[in-house]
């Protein structure tokens, strides 16, 4: 149980990092990336569930929490443009 919180945090640390590097140019800092790559996790783990998709190895979950990430960043992007 341990060992799977670690390594979420490990996928979410890494999608911040690389969703920073993509969309920005820089990372968010050690705090800032670990949250935003933990929220990418989860929302892409949405996605992919509903799209019927399945995520069994690292690989898999480091893609799925870097495009949740990402889609987390655009929406932040968007809501802060609104008047």
């Amino acid at each position: 149980m341990i060992w799977s919180f670690i390594v979420f945090l490990v996928v979410g640390l890494v999608a911040g990092w690389l969703a920073g590097k993509l969309t920005k140019g820089t990372g968010f800092g050690l705090l800032g990336n670990l949250v935003i790559g933990v929220i990418g996790a989860i929302l892409g783990g949405l996605v992919t569930w509903l799209l019927g998709f399945d995520q069994r190895n690292i690989i898999a979950e480091i893609v799925t929490a870097t495009g949740g990430a990402i889609l987390f960043l655009y929406l932040l992007r968007k809501l802060r443009r609104r008047p």
